[in-house]
Parts: structure tokens; sequence; C-alpha cells
């Protein structure tokens, strides 16, 4: 390839690189942090106000299940219009009977059933914190979520510029070569090797932009922002963090955790609406429904005369449903959920030892890799230290320099890829042992 071709691929190169940054000072950038994240995420993010929702619909079936002591009141006229045929309470019939009659007043119904009003509305009660824990669980789930994204997404931004320094430095000294191989000082092949790497760094870099574009889509998401929204990393650089009380617990005993999840939590409050529900069907038939109802009124004829009347009945009725004594279908079936609820929680508890087994042995490896990440990082920029020394000299040669940055950077971009596994198994154990975020 001839120097004006490759100068020309260069210069285009650079003025894409000039043109992109153009384009997204442009656009409505948004700054973020880990900080900023998490408060976005806790206003916006639309999974936490679905449970916010969930937990009003269960206050309102408390306030529904509370009305069943309240009385209906009932006020207004009626008018009854007869003609032909009547039968009088012995059993005669007059004929050619016109009859009508008037009734204006007001009057009350109240039917008391202690045997399911008083056991539904501890059941409504119960599942209402039931709503409220599975609420916090919820949250803790998807602002964790929302942390792994940012950390993958400040990951990728970083990827970018690492990828794109180096590929604008393979660009420079694959123009260079070009210069020595015109000039007869080097040869070929690594001219060819030159241009090579150029491409695969190129490629590199085109990658890691689709993986932060991809990261950053998904944050978009999970933050319910414009999809406008142009978000851009305001760390520039990822450090390990250490969140407080993680050491002593790398070993302790799960069973304390299981007092801590707001999930086990839901799931058991969850257990006693059942339970308290179940008694509708066994000790609520031993109570008793009572009903009481009244009115005062106007009645008479259609137009007069009218006279005032009153009524008023009163009942104590103790019902046994047949097919309960038989079939005791009911009952069943609350047995039948209690014993798949009963199932659910073992299910939660060996998932949250699951969770909490593999987050403790994730940060012990991420531990040992970050260390190693780091040793090496070290040892590839004390390298290239001394390859921009022997620069100086004009001693090395210029695709010694580009292998130099290459190992530095992908030894960067492990300690990199550590730090991020190490920070998100830290903040996964964290709520693992039922803390909140």
């Amino acid at each position: 390839m001839s120097q004006p071709i490759q100068s020309a691929k260069l210069l285009l190169f650079i003025l894409f690189f000039g043109m992109s940054s153009m384009v997204l000072s442009q656009d409505s950038l948004v700054p973020i942090n880990l900080e900023t994240v998490l408060k976005l995420g806790g206003a916006n993010n639309l999974t936490i106000k679905e449970y916010k929702l969930r937990h009003e619909l269960a206050l309102a079936d408390v306030a529904k299940a509370k009305e069943w002591w309240l009385p209906d009141l009932y006020a207004g006229t009626s008018i009854h219009q007869l003609w032909g045929n009547a039968m009088n309470g012995n059993g005669a019939f007059f004929t050619d009977v016109n009859r009508q009659n008037f009734w204006g007043g007001l009057g009350v119904n109240a039917c008391w059933d202690f045997g399911t009003g008083l056991y539904l509305t501890d059941a409504a009660k119960l599942n209402t914190q039931a709503v409220s824990f599975a609420s916090e669980a919820e949250r803790n789930k998807a602002l964790l979520m929302t942390i792994e994204t940012y950390y993958d997404f400040l990951v990728t931004q970083l990827y970018s510029k690492e990828y794109s320094q180096l590929a604008k430095q393979a660009g420079i000294i694959a123009a260079q070569i070009e210069m020595q191989v015109a000039a007869g000082l080097l040869y070929d092949s690594e001219l060819l090797l030159a241009q090579s790497n150029f491409s695969h760094l190129q490629v590199q870099m085109m990658s890691a932009r689709m993986k932060h574009n991809n990261q950053a889509a998904l944050l978009i998401q999970l933050l319910n922002l414009d999809p406008k929204t142009q978000l851009v990393c305001i760390d520039s650089l990822l450090v390990p963090i250490k969140l407080i009380g993680l050491e002593k617990s790398l070993d302790g005993s799960i069973e304390p955790i299981y007092q801590k999840r707001p999930e086990l939590k839901s799931m058991d409050l969850s257990l006693q609406a059942l339970n308290a529900a179940k008694k509708t069907t066994t000790t609520g038939l031993l109570l008793p429904k009572f009903s009481i109802g009244g009115y005062g009124s106007y009645f008479g004829g259609a137009f007069s005369p009218f006279g005032p009347t009153s009524e008023i009945n009163a009942s104590l009725i103790w019902t046994v449903p047949a097919g309960r004594l038989i079939y005791a279908g009911e009952l069943k079936h609350y047995d039948a959920r209690i014993a798949l609820q009963e199932n659910e929680i073992l299910q939660a508890k060996a998932s949250i030892n699951k969770a909490v087994i593999s987050s403790r042995a994730q940060i012990l490896l991420a531990k040992q890799q970050l260390d190693i990440a780091l040793a090496g990082s070290k040892l590839a920029e004390k390298a290239m230290k001394q390859c921009l020394q022997r620069q100086s000299l004009g001693t090395v040669r210029p695709f010694e320099i580009l292998q130099a940055q290459e190992v530095y950077i992908k030894s960067r971009l492990d300690f990199l890829t550590s730090v991020s596994l190490y920070n998100k198994a830290q903040y996964q154990l964290f709520v693992a042992e039922g803390n909140n975020l």
C-alpha cells in the first residue's frame, strides 16, 4: 500500500473520532455516578413503582375487608299497583281487585357474618404486610441490577477509551513504519503486520463501543430515562470498594440471614394470611351470622290516606354447610395452598443459600484475581516506561512500543474487569444477607 493511501486512511480515521466526539457533545449528556444511579433507580424504576402500586392495592383490600360490619342504609319511595284477582290470607279469591299503595321512608339492614368477616380482615392485614416486604425485596433486586449494569457500563466506557487510544497510536506507528519501508529501512512484512494490527484494534474498538451502547440502553431502561438521553460516567477511574460489615460475614452462619431477608418475611406473612383465611372453614363455622333490619315510613294508598308504619327484624343463625361436612372442598383448597406456600419458603431458603455461598466465593476469587491483575498491570507499566526511555535513545523499534502499549492496556483492562467483578460481588453478598440498598 502506498504512503498517500495509508496517510489518507489514517486521516479519515482521526476525522472519524473527531466527528464522533462533536456529535456526542451536542447531544443531551447526563453525567452519572453510582450515587446518582441509585437515586434515579429508586425514584424512576418501573419495577419499584409497580410494587408500590401493589402495596396501595393491598391497603385498598384491607379497607374493603373492614367494611363487613357496617350496615346498608336505604331511603326512597315505592308505589305498588295491582289489577285483577288477588288472594287473601285464608286462600279465598277476590275478583276485580284494584289495589294500590304507597311506601316512603328510610331504613337500615345489617348483617354480621363473624365467621368470615373477622378472619378475612386479619388475612387482608397480613397480606398488606407481606406485599410491603415483597416491595422491599423487589426494590433491592432492581437496584442491584442497576448497580451491576452501572459497573458494566463504566467498564465498557473505559474499554472504549483505552482501545480508541491504542488504535490511534497503532495508526500513527503504521504510518511511521510505512515511511521507513519506503526509505528502505524496514521490511514490507513489518508494515503488513502493523497494518493488520491497526485493523484488529479498530475492530476491538468498535466492539467495545457496541458493548458500551448496549449497556447504556439497558441502564436507560432500568432508570426509565428518555431514550434520547446520552449517559456518561463521571467516574474516570474504577477502584475497589469495601462495604462495611462484609468482612465478618464471609464465613458466618446462613441461618440468621433468614430472619433478615424481606422475601422470607413476605412469604411467612402470606402463609399466616392463608391460615387466617382458612379459619373461615373451621372455627369460623362455630360463629353465628347476626342480621338486623328495620325501617320507618308512611304507608297507605297511592295518594291518601297515609299512616306511619315501622318494622324491625332480627335473626341469629348458625349455618352448617352440608358440602363442608361431606366433601370439605374449601378446606382442602386452603390446605393445598398452605402446603404450596410452605414449599415455596423452602425453595426460597435454598435460593438464599446458593446466593450467599456463591457471593462469598466470588468475593474471595475476585480479590485474588484483583491482586494478580494489579501486579500484572504494574509490570506492564514498568515495561512500557522502559520502552519509552529506549525510544528517546533511538534503540527501540516502533512496533515494540506498540506491543508494550498493547500489553499494558490489556493488563489494565484485566484489572478493570477484576475490580468490577469484585465490587459487584460485594453488592450481591450485601443484598443476599438481607441488607437493603
